[in-house]
C-alpha cells in the first residue's frame, strides 16, 4: 500500500532518511541532539532562570508547560531510562531534571534540560543548554568560560543567544507571570549587577512589561 504524505505536506519518511544522511555527513552537528551521548551534557549549563515567586505548585506546573511550548522543546524525558512524561511539576518530582531537544536560531538542534529549585520558599524554573552540545554546533564557544575567548569576545555568540532566551521568557511571562529572569552560564540570581561589568543578561519588570538588560562582559 502506498504511503501518503502528512496533511500539512510533511513527509515523515523523507525527513527520517534526510536526518540519517545528515548524521553520516555531519556527525558532530547532529550528535548534539542525542540525549544518550554524555558528551552533550558536559561542560556546564547555559541557563535561563525564571524566578517565579513564592512557592506555588500549581504555578510551577503551568510555567513548566509554558516554557516547554515557548522554547518549542521536542519530547520530555526523565530519569536514566529517559522515560517520556508531560512537562510539569510531577515530572520534576519523578525525574529531577527534564530532558529534551530544541532548535537554536541557527537551525542547529541540541539537547536541553530543565530543573526547578525552591529556596526560602521561592520557586525558580530553569531551562538550560549544555555547553557540550552548544560547542558541537558553534566553534566560537570553544572552552567557554575557561579559555582566553571567554571575556567580551564571547558576546559575539552569547548576545544573540541571550536575546533569544529572553524572548522565550517574555512568551512565558505572557502566560504565567514571573518576577524576573536571569540568563547566562550557570547564572546566579545573587550576583551583583550594579557594577560596571554585567556577566548575565536580565529581564526585570518595567512600565510596559519586562525590560531587557544585556550582559556587558
Amino acid at each position: 500500500m502506498p504511503q501518503h504524505a502528512a496533511a500539512d505536506g510533511a513527509d515523515p519518511q523523507g525527513e527520517a532518511e534526510e536526518e540519517q544522511r545528515d548524521r553520516r555527513v555531519h556527525p558532530d552537528v547532529v550528535a548534539a541532539d542525542d540525549m544518550i551521548d554524555s558528551e552533550n551534557w558536559a561542560g556546564g549549563f547555559y541557563e535561563l532562570i525564571l524566578v517565579l515567586g513564592p512557592a506555588d505548585d500549581a504555578r510551577l506546573d503551568r510555567a513548566a508547560g509554558a516554557l516547554w511550548r515557548a522554547a518549542d522543546v521536542r519530547e520530555c524525558r526523565v530519569g536514566v531510562d529517559l522515560v517520556e512524561m508531560t512537562p510539569g511539576a510531577q515530572a520534576f518530582t519523578t525525574g529531577g531534571h527534564l530532558r529534551g531537544t530544541l532548535t537554536l536560531p541557527s537551525g542547529a538542534r541540541v539537547v536541553c534540560g530543565s530543573y526547578t529549585t525552591r529556596y526560602d520558599s521561592v520557586d525558580n524554573l530553569v531551562l538550560y543548554l549544555p555547553l557540550g552540545a552548544l560547542a558541537r554546533v558553534d566553534g566560537r564557544i570553544g572552552g567557554y568560560p575557561f579559555d582566553q575567548r571567554s571575556g567580551v569576545e564571547s558576546l559575539t555568540w552569547r548576545a544573540p543567544l541571550d536575546r533569544w532566551l529572553a524572548d522565550i521568557a517574555v512568551t512565558v511571562h505572557a502566560d504565567v507571570p514571573f518576577t524576573r529572569a536571569i540568563i547566562g552560564f550557570e547564572a546566579d540570581d545573587d550576583v551583583d549587577t550594579t557594577a560596571g561589568a554585567r556577566y548575565t543578561a536580565r529581564l526585570i519588570p518595567g512600565t510596559n512589561g519586562m525590560d531587557y538588560h544585556p550582559a556587558t562582559n
